[in-house]
């Protein structure tokens, strides 16, 4: 018998570089890449490595599955007592121990120094061209440029009409936003990931960033991408009940067009503060009240303020709605203690949001209030509060 075991490992080294070194000579296109279940190549130079370190570990695997349960079968077809195989008595062999203990460690090591070099690259997040905080909100992104005076909530864009099946689902069903997020290629761009209220993970497969956003934490991750595009991912992890309506999409600009982008938003920044000292008539209140309620707030308590009770209570005729003001205003800026699911939107929209989406509510749906509210209003409220 141990003779029988000596002549399978000598079979083991005799096979194994074969097995191992086949590798090369395969396509890089599998069939699980064609079926689309692999891990996506991506479209940076770390996914790009990290794609091929997973390529090299599964063959590497494959090839020690087969080498290893080859000579288990044969071992147990060859020397099968039908063919008059007797078994040898032993009870250990030193030499044996030692040689299965060496082998798996050697081939952990040389595992160990592709899979080291990428992960050092994966959080060398020094010297960014370009820094982005991510916040994680129930259910929406928001991102900051650090140092260029923008930011901007991404909220889903699918219409309601194909969430609930009453028209076709796109090929991008649940994976488009309002407000993507935009980098520039060729530069290298560290994301610093946290969260509002509950933990989120921030994913996106082709840049090959997946972190997670933990409120009052904050993760570090970079991205270099070569080429303009789009790429689209979600948040992976389970924040809620709408966590399926919270998607991820990075628009990539060559460098000229990103400045350019930049540039505007920067100039609607300072627009949107200039508004804070604006007077708007009702009729303008009205219609971006009527934007922002519909990007915002449409989501839980319907296009039609009906709500869906008892988690989010039907704004028509409600007493908040139509009560006093200043209780409204207290409502939306600081969101509500005894309903969690009420969110605090005074960071989250500006003054002139503020004030016009309380005006919408108070004079929409029935509720016919007749007043209104001025950004400076919600500002100076803000500032005493």
């Amino acid at each position: 018998m141990l003779a029988n075991v000596k002549q399978s490992i000598k079979s083991f080294f005799i096979a194994a570089p074969a097995c191992l070194l086949s590798y090369s000579t395969l396509a890089q296109e599998t069939v699980t890449d064609r079926w689309g279940v692999n891990m996506p190549v991506g479209v940076t130079p770390v996914s790009r490595e990290i794609h091929g370190l997973h390529m090299d570990i599964f063959w590497w695997c494959v090839g020690i599955g087969v080498v290893v349960f080859g000579v288990m079968f044969y071992t147990m077809i060859a020397h099968r007592k039908s063919r008059g195989a007797k078994a040898s008595n032993f009870h250990e062999s030193t030499a044996l121990e030692i040689l299965w203990t060496i082998i798996p460690f050697a081939i952990l090591i040389v595992m160990a120094v592709p899979a080291t070099s990428s992960l050092i690259k994966i959080y060398d997040t020094e010297e960014a061209d370009v820094d982005i905080v991510i916040t994680g909100y129930q259910w929406k992104w928001k991102y900051e440029y650090l140092g260029k005076d923008v930011s901007f909530f991404s909220n889903l864009s699918t219409p309601n009409a194909e969430i609930y099946n009453q028209a076709e689902k796109n090929p991008n069903y649940l994976l488009e936003v309002d407000e993507p997020l935009v980098i520039p290629t060729h530069k290298k761009v560290r994301f610093l990931i946290t969260a509002n209220d509950v933990i989120h993970a921030w994913w996106v497969p082709d840049l090959a960033v997946k972190k997670d956003a933990i409120p009052g934490f904050i993760n570090e991750s970079w991205t270099y991408v070569e080429e303009p595009g789009i790429y689209r991912g979600q948040c992976a992890e389970l924040c809620g009940k709408d966590h399926g309506f919270m998607p991820v999409v990075v628009v990539a600009m060559a460098e000229n067009d990103y400045n350019q982008w930049l540039g505007e938003r920067q100039a609607m920044a300072a627009k949107m503060k200039e508004l804070t000292e604006k007077n708007f008539s009702f009729d303008e209140l009205m219609e971006l009240g009527q934007t922002v309620y519909n990007t915002n707030c449409a989501a839980c308590h319907q296009p039609n303020g009906q709500g869906v009770p008892p988690t989010f209570p039907a704004i028509a005729g409600s007493a908040v709605a139509t009560g006093a003001i200043a209780g409204h205003m207290d409502m939306v800026v600081h969101g509500s203690k005894k309903n969690p699911a009420m969110q605090a939107f005074g960071e989250q929209l500006s003054e002139a949001q503020l004030a016009a989406v309380i005006t919408y509510q108070r004079n929409s749906f029935g509720n016919n209030m007749g007043d209104s509210l001025q950004p400076i209003d919600v500002l100076k409220y803000k500032e005493s509060n």
